[in-house]
Order: structure tokens, then sequence, then C-alpha cells
């Protein structure tokens, strides 16, 4: 029997970075069968992912949105200022239009949903080893425009507010209003920004490109009775 012909051209490698145990055996099983791709580990930390890019000439990584150690955008960081030659694929149970558009600013090549088909994983790999991005619709505008620039000015003083750890205390002193007061319009903001909370309202404030620009409330003085609100 004659020997199988080598293999026209090496296939992808693939590295899978995920916090879940769970998660990584899973697609470490199904992306091996699937037999297009050579998939070289199962990572859980982000700093992991980076050190096998350092053996490898070229790699696909699938990563969920967050690993215990960086986010997928401070792993897309990284990898483009130490030129490493990373595609990176989100693989993440979050799929809300913020969290998409940041990836795309972050030079993600592809985006799947967990409540997709797995078949969608496997097309979006396909795309991505051929070279091609493969991201879910998005309104490119979205992706362009700063989501603070949307906000009206008091809502960026009350988002700054946030930003210094401001109570809702303090925030009603300054502005004037009851604490329910505040409390609708900061839910009011949330969705305006299409986040869920305090903290992902200032991580999306802090990462905007222009967050210098943006105004600032006038400092107060913080007593004890404010500091426990």
């Amino acid at each position: 029997m004659a020997p199988a012909a080598p293999e026209a051209y090496p296939r992808p490698t693939l590295v899978i970075a995920d916090r879940n145990a769970v998660v990584r055996a899973g697609l470490f099983d199904f992306l091996s069968r699937d037999g297009r791709y050579a998939v070289a580990a199962a990572v859980e930390r982000g700093t992991e992912l980076l050190d096998c890019c350092q053996q490898h000439r070229s790699i696909i990584a699938v990563t969920g949105w967050t690993l215990p150690d960086m986010s997928a955008c401070d792993l897309m960081a990284t990898a483009k200022r130490r030129q490493l030659s990373l595609r990176t694929v989100i693989y993440a149970s979050e799929d809300s239009p913020d969290i998409l558009r940041q990836a795309v600013r972050a030079g993600a090549w592809g985006f799947v949903s967990r409540n997709d088909d797995p078949a969608m994983l496997l097309d979006t790999l396909a795309s991505v080893s051929r070279g091609r991005m493969c991201l879910p619709y998005i309104d490119i505008e979205r992706i362009a425009t700063d989501p603070i620039d949307l906000l009206t000015k008091r809502e960026r003083e009350l988002l700054g507010a946030l930003a210094q750890g401001w109570t809702n205390l303090q925030i009603g002193a300054r502005f004037g209003i009851s604490g329910n007061t505040v409390k609708y319009h900061l839910k009011n903001l949330y969705d305006k920004l299409g986040v869920k909370n305090r903290a992902m309202a200032v991580a999306l404030y802090m990462s905007s490109p222009g967050a210098a620009n943006h105004p600032h409330p006038i400092a107060l003085p913080i007593d004890e009775d404010e500091e426990r609100a």
C-alpha cells in the first residue's frame, strides 16, 4: 500500500483558551475531531496562550471573553504590542452589542456566541483560516462611534462621577436630586450605554478613546456618612 501523500498545505494551528475546564476539554475534542486544524493546546490563562504564540509561527486562538488573568481585549492588545501572529476568535457567552463592538475594536477576527449552533464556530474558523474576518452583523456606525459621545453633557458628568467613585449620596448632593432620582438616572444611563451595572459603565468610560476630554463633575468633600452610602 502506497504511503499517504503529504498535505499540500499544513493545517492551521489552533489554541483554545478558556477559564472553564469543561469548555476547554469539549472544544479540544470537538475541534480535533473536525480534522482541519492542528489543535496545539487548551489553556486556562492568557499568558499561556501568548507563550504558545512564541512557539508557533501563526496561531488562531479560540478564546473566552474573560480569562483569569486578562480579558480578550487585553490579550489582543498584548499580542499586537509583541507583534505576534495571532488571529483571535471570541467564543463567548456574552453576546451583547457592546461586547461585540469592543471585540471588533480590539481586533477580533471572529465572534461566536455559545448560544449558536456549534457549526457556526467551524464556519467562522474556516473563514478566519483563509484570512477572512467572520463577524455577526453589527451597525458599522456603532463601531466607529464612541458611545460616550452619544450622551448628553449631564449624562457624561454623571458617568464621570461614577468613574471617580462617587456614592449615590454624593451624586445626589452634587446635582440636587434625591437618591431615588439618582437610581432612575443611572438605570437610564446603563440602558443607553448597553451595560448592566456601575462597574461595566465605568469600564466602558475608561476604555473610551476620548475619556480624557469628557467633562468631570466638580469634586465634593467626602464625609464619613456619605462614604458609607
